[in-house]
C-alpha cells in the first residue's frame, strides 16, 4: 500500500487498512477521509478507502460527486450514533472498525446501518443539488398538480430523483458485484434494507412554504417539495429497527427468497427491516460478536427507558460522579432586538455503568 500511494496521509493509510475488514458498507470509511483531500483528479479515486471497483469507476466519471458522498458517510456516522445514544448498541461499530461482526453477521443492527446509509447518500446528494454544490444537477421538478388558492409553486425543490438514482448506484454496488463474495442471503438482506431506507426517504418529502404579503400577512405562499432532516428519517428507521422481522433464506417457487422465520403465510413487506441472525445483548465486551459492552457508559437514573441505569448497565450497578456545568441564565430581552445573559455554574450528579 505504501509503495502504491507514497503521498497518502498516515491517517488515510490507517483507514484503508481498516476498511478491508468491512463488507457492503465499507464505503463508510470515507467518513475518515482527511478534510484536506479534495477529489479533483481521477487518480484521487485510488486514494479513497473502502470502494469496490464499480464505485471507483463511478468516482472517476463523477469526480464532483465524491465530496458529497464523503459528506454522506460522515452524516451516517454522526446520525447513527446520535439516534442510538440512549441504547446499549450505540452504533460504535462505525467508529471502531475492528468490532465489525455486529454489522457483518446479518443482524438487525446491520439492517439499520444499511438502511440509513442508503437513505443518507441519496438525501445528501438531493440536498447538494438544491444548494448548488453540484453542477451535475439542479432543483427538483415543479409538481404537476395545481396548488390551492393562496399557494404557488416556486423555490427550489430537493432533487430526490437524482439523489435516488446516483445514491443507489453507488451504495448498492458492493451487493451487485458478480464476484461471489459473501452469502447470497446476506446480499438479499442488505439490498432489501437499503431499499427500505430509500422508501423512508421518499416518505420524508414534505411541502415547505415561504410567506409573502404586507407586514407578514402571508397572503400568498411560495411552496416547494423538500426533504425532512436526516435525523427525522433516522428516527423512522429506528422504529422499523425495533420491530424488524427475522427472516430465513429458503426456496420459494423456482428460487430462494427471504421469508419471515416464524410467519410463513406472508412474504416480507417492502417497508420492514429484516435480519438473519439474532443480536447479542451488548452488555459485555465480545469482539467475536461485535459488542463493545456498556461499561463506562452514561445512564439516566430517573429514566424508565432504554437509557435507564437498570437497562443500560445490565444489572451490574452504576457509579455516581459530580460535574460542574456552566449555563446561560438570567437572560433578558432588550428592545430592539437582542438578548443578554449571565453565566451560572451549578453542580450536577451523573452516573456511569460499572
Amino acid at each position: 500500500m505504501q509503495r502504491a500511494f507514497p503521498s497518502l496521509p498516515l491517517c488515510l493509510v490507517t483507514v484503508l487498512s481498516l476498511s478491508q475488514l468491512c463488507s457492503g458498507i465499507k464505503w463508510l470509511a470515507l467518513s475518515q477521509t482527511p478534510p484536506t483531500l479534495h477529489i479533483n483528479k481521477t487518480q484521487h479515486c485510488k486514494m479513497l478507502p473502502g470502494l469496490v471497483s464499480s464505485q471507483a469507476q463511478l468516482c472517476r466519471s463523477n469526480l464532483e460527486l465524491m465530496q458529497t458522498i464523503i459528506q454522506a458517510a460522515r452524516e451516517v456516522k454522526k446520525t447513527c450514533q446520535k439516534t442510538f445514544a440512549d441504547m446499549r448498541w450505540n452504533c460504535s461499530s462505525i467508529d471502531t472498525p475492528k468490532y465489525l461482526p455486529d454489522l457483518e453477521r446479518g443482524t438487525r443492527e446491520a439492517a439499520f446501518v444499511y438502511a440509513l446509509s442508503a437513505a443518507a447518500i441519496s438525501h445528501t446528494i438531493a440536498r447538494a443539488c438544491t444548494s448548488g454544490d453540484l453542477r451535475l444537477c439542479s432543483c427538483g421538478p415543479i409538481p404537476a398538480e395545481i396548488p390551492e388558492p393562496g399557494y404557488r409553486w416556486g423555490g427550489c425543490a430537493d432533487n430526490l430523483h437524482y439523489g435516488l438514482v446516483m445514491g443507489s448506484k453507488f451504495s448498492d454496488a458492493p451487493m451487485k458485484m458478480k464476484k461471489k463474495s459473501g452469502s447470497h442471503a446476506n446480499k438479499l438482506m442488505h439490498l432489501h434494507n437499503s431499499e427500505v431506507g430509500r422508501q423512508a426517504l421518499r416518505d420524508a418529502v414534505v411541502m415547505k412554504c415561504k410567506c409573502h404579503g404586507v407586514s407578514g400577512s402571508c397572503s400568498i405562499r411560495t411552496c416547494w417539495r423538500g426533504l425532512q432532516d436526516l435525523k427525522d428519517i433516522a428516527m423512522d428507521l429506528k422504529t422499523k429497527y425495533l420491530s424488524a422481522t427475522k427472516v430465513v433464506h429458503r426456496p420459494m417457487g423456482t428460487r430462494k427468497q427471504l421469508v419471515p422465520k416464524d410467519i410463513d403465510i406472508r412474504p416480507v413487506r417492502e417497508n420492514e427491516l429484516v435480519y438473519l441472525q439474532s443480536s447479542p445483548d451488548f452488555c459485555s465486551k465480545n469482539e467475536k460478536l461485535g459488542s463493545v459492552g456498556t461499561q463506562g457508559r452514561q445512564c439516566n437514573k430517573t429514566s424508565s427507558g432504554s437509557d435507564s441505569c437498570d437497562l443500560m448497565c445490565c444489572g451490574r450497578g452504576y457509579n455516581p460522579y459530580t460535574e460542574r456545568v456552566v449555563e446561560r441564565c438570567h437572560c433578558k430581552y432588550h428592545w430592539c432586538c437582542y438578548v443578554t445573559c449571565k453565566k451560572c455554574e451549578r453542580t450536577v450528579e451523573r452516573y456511569v455503568c460499572k
